[in-house]
């Protein structure tokens, strides 16, 4: 069951898919599903997946909340710094913060569909 702030997704680059797919289910026998031909996602004891679409360099953590505007003032009353406002995919919709330290995080929901 899924709860709020805790981590629930991992996101990497996806650079050259193929290439990263071999690579995890070679190395870890991990298995991947498609959502298209630039995103695969895995299941491998943290939901996880690899986004070719994305300029990010960096694994980004992504944490649940049930009521996605409630999470995001709570992050700005804890001094975060919302980077992406609220916007929906396949799936859910996540808006991506960034904590004092300077981590870039995400949070996801499936909720307000």
């Amino acid at each position: 069951m899924r709860q709020d702030g805790k981590i629930d997704y991992v996101e990497f680059p996806g650079g050259d898919l193929a290439a990263s797919k071999r690579f995890y289910g070679e190395a870890f026998g991990w298995a991947f599903i498609d959502y298209g031909p630039e995103y695969s996602a895995f299941d491998e004891g943290l939901e996880g997946g690899f986004d070719q679409n994305t300029d990010a360099k960096k694994t980004l953590v992504i944490l649940y909340a049930q009521n996605l505007e409630a999470m995001a003032e709570r992050i700005k009353m804890a001094g975060g710094t919302i980077t992406q406002e609220i916007y929906s995919f396949p799936g859910g919709r996540r808006f991506h913060f960034r904590d004092p330290a300077g981590n870039d995080l995400a949070v996801w929901s499936d909720q307000g569909l």
